[in-house]
């Protein structure tokens, strides 16, 4: 599965990034933990495969963020 994801960026009125690209692949991290640790946690209404699949996924939007924030500030296209 290859599928693209778009997320818009929060910029002001100048144009000035308010959301880091950091504090987003954080984010994505920080879901997918926590629904692992419900998971084993015993939380009965999360399907551990579903909850496994999504955090694989979430885990990978957070490493293309990070790769194309490093291309980007070395000065390379990822």
């Amino acid at each position: 599965m290859n599928r693209e994801v778009t997320l818009p960026l929060i910029v002001d009125d100048r144009g000035t990034l308010q959301v880091a690209a950091s504090d987003v692949s954080k984010l994505l991290r920080t879901v997918g933990g926590r629904w692992l640790r419900l998971v084993e946690a015993g939380e009965e209404s999360l399907d551990e495969d579903t909850v496994a699949a999504l955090t694989i996924e979430l885990a990978k939007l957070a490493d293309r963020i990070d790769v194309a924030c490093i291309a980007h500030s070395s000065g390379q296209s990822p």
